[in-house]
């Protein structure tokens, strides 16, 4: 109950932000072009609260699930005759009606809102840059290969532990985050793959897993083991009568290798146990600064894996603000290669390479809110809000009516046209389009429910 209260409210949260400064896009540009804008409201439904200026009423409704900027002369019933229902132009009487500005003003009122929430994206990851910036206390900078599991994708393809990918799919020396991303959009098929070993370069194939279109994919799922850290793995707790007491480990130890190898996470040496299946493991510890000689540890199976009992040490964080220029640079990188993300998805869907049962709806994003919000970082917060942001830019963009890219894909026509086009035939086609819409945003709420864990766990 606490995880839905919280999502609940990170997504209202979430939503309000992002409705907000998408509809004051459009408000401000309208205003501009001296568009009169009847209502700003941020909910649909019964009015709760607000207050009325300037013509404008900026109210509060019940359902806090977005919102709307609402212009005189922009709905089709304004534009019927009374006594026929014909639909007809705006009255030339009006110049504060929309359909009464030039197709220019009203392109930019309908690009206003999508720009906003590029702005907005930019600036939330000015701010974070700028002022936060958390990074690993220490941290390998490249994406350097922990540790491979035997079997898997990764192994098959030739990968090894201390490879540096330099080149995945189409990018060059990308980030982990970057790696993931272009794996999720290759489920199934085998990319190009380029590593630094040993000072030489390597060309290698590797196979992504069909799995990975799933949410709960990992890096570890296709047998990659990412290295983050350069020091040992530390032991802050050990828990009574497991191996690790057993076997000697206390509190305050480091974990300078496993059987020769040297992990720097325990996410990899758990990797690395699993394999094993039980199999023991020569330790080599640290303590007070000195090595110990060499200890044996059974490892015992736990809470459905092979474990030894002892929490490690925390990743260590820090604060490393950018000056306002290179936290600029980043927000762009960041911004640019999130935008890109999101068209190689559209491009996926109409090419089958991705499912549409990975996309994220309202309860989708409302998981994602939650998790996001009970995180310490700050990181996954405005990196989230970010996305969102872009991502409702630019499917706003989409050249589909409804939606704005829409209404501006119909005045170019009507610009070449050098006519408008009939009302009634507008009124059908975005008619047609609602009951499409509403369709596809059925089946992407069922898909996101189907996700939930209580369903999740009665799959076989």
């Amino acid at each position: 109950m606490h995880q839905f209260l919280v999502s609940i409210a990170a997504f209202i949260v979430l939503i309000a932000l992002m409705v907000v400064v998408h509809e004051f896009g459009h408000f401000a540009v309208a205003k501009l072009c001296r568009v009169r804008v009847e209502a700003f409201s941020f909910g649909f439904g019964p009015r709760l609260f607000g207050l009325k200026r300037g013509g404008t009423d900026y109210k509060v409704c019940l359902l806090p699930l977005g919102g709307y900027v609402k212009m005189a002369g922009e709905n089709f019933s304004e534009l019927s005759d009374a006594a026929t229902g014909t639909a007809t132009q705006a009255p030339e009487d009006d110049p504060g009606a929309l359909t009464s500005h030039p197709r220019w003003q009203r392109m930019l009122i309908g690009a206003a809102g999508p720009f906003a929430n590029f702005i907005l994206a930019f600036v939330l990851m000015v701010v974070y840059f700028g002022w936060i910036n958390e990074v690993p206390a220490v941290e390998v900078r490249t994406t350097t290969i922990e540790w491979v599991t035997p079997g898997s994708a990764a192994a098959q393809a030739g990968l090894e532990p201390g490879d540096v990918f330099r080149h995945f799919d189409s990018a060059n020396n990308p980030s982990w985050e970057q790696l993931y991303e272009r794996i999720k959009l290759n489920a199934g098929q085998t990319v190009p793959v380029t590593v630094e070993r040993g000072g030489q370069s390597l060309q290698l194939s590797l196979h992504v897993p069909a799995a990975a279109k799933n949410d709960d994919f990992d890096l570890s799922d296709a047998g990659i083991l990412p290295q983050y850290l350069l020091g040992p793995i530390g032991v802050a707790k050990v828990e009574p009568g497991t191996p690790a007491e057993q076997a000697g480990l206390r509190a305050g130890d480091a974990i300078q290798s496993a059987d020769g190898h040297a992990f720097h996470t325990v996410t990899s040496l758990l990797a690395y146990m699993q394999t094993g299946q039980g199999k023991p493991l020569t330790l080599v510890l640290v303590r007070n600064g000195m090595a110990l000689a060499p200890i044996v540890a059974h490892p015992a199976h736990l809470e459905g894996g092979w474990k030894l009992g002892f929490a490690p040490v925390q990743i260590p964080y820090r604060h490393d603000p950018l000056s306002l220029t290179r936290a600029a640079s980043k927000s762009t990188t960041f911004c640019a290669d999130n935008s890109f993300l999101i068209f190689e998805v559209l491009r996926g869907l109409f090419t089958h390479r991705v499912s549409v049962s990975q996309l994220a709806g309202p309860v989708g994003i409302a998981r994602m809110a939650g998790e996001a919000a009970e995180l310490k970082d700050w990181s996954p917060k405005f990196a989230l809000a970010a996305e969102i942001s872009l991502n409702l830019g630019i499917l706003n963009l989409l050249p589909f009516p409804i939606l704005d890219g829409g209404m501006i894909l119909l005045l170019l026509i009507e610009g070449t046209m050098r006519r408008d086009i009939s009302m009634d035939v507008k009124e059908r086609i975005y008619q047609a389009a609602f009951v499409v819409l509403m369709a596809f945003f059925a089946f992407v709420i069922f898909n996101d429910v189907t996700k939930l864990p209580i369903f999740t766990h009665l799959k076989p």
